[in-house]
């Protein structure tokens, strides 16, 4: 069973780590950690200038993913096209549960973050925080965009905007 799940990732594949978004797996090494031999992943997040080490049995339990298919990105997109979806919560409630869906690797969950931050020009100003969660969101929805297109992220963004600028209002 775990043999099957390692030969998942290889070097050079683009993954999505949930923590970090999209990153690519520059290697596979192995190290001896306290005396115990581990084969780990190495992961570069090429934007944040991080290399990320992830032992490969943890890979999956950790939500590490393939890079989500073309389906699951035109749902993202259908997603963003949607109204907005705002809970009547407190923000610091309503900050944690979109900063959960950031981090959980999930697509649509992030693209539900976009969403629902998303202001127009004519709306209210957003918060520092705010913005912050959109931006965080809107990075990593773009860059998974992009990498499964093939595209570099300012056609991805491109993308995304047109699809944030389309819904109604």
């Amino acid at each position: 069973m775990s043999k099957a799940k390692k030969a998942e990732f290889r070097p050079n594949d683009y993954v999505v780590y949930p923590a970090h978004g999209v990153g690519q797996i520059v290697s596979i090494e192995e190290q001896e950690i306290a005396g115990i031999k581990l084969e780990l992943f190495v992961i570069s997040f090429e934007k944040d200038k991080m290399t990320l080490r992830v032992p490969t049995n943890k890979a999956t339990e950790i939500g590490m993913r393939s890079l989500s298919s073309p389906d699951v990105v035109s749902q993202a997109m259908k997603t963003l096209k949607g109204k907005a979806k705002v809970k009547r919560a407190m923000w610091s409630r309503r900050a944690q549960e979109y900063e959960q869906k950031i981090n959980s690797g999930d697509l649509i969950a992030i693209a539900e973050v976009v969403r629902d931050l998303h202001r127009t020009d004519d709306q209210r100003e957003q918060s520092y925080s705010e913005r912050q969660l959109y931006e965080a969101a809107l990075e990593r929805l773009t860059r998974e965009v992009a990498a499964v297109a093939g595209s570099d992220e300012v056609d991805a963004a491109k993308k995304v905007d047109e699809a944030l600028v389309s819904r109604a209002a």
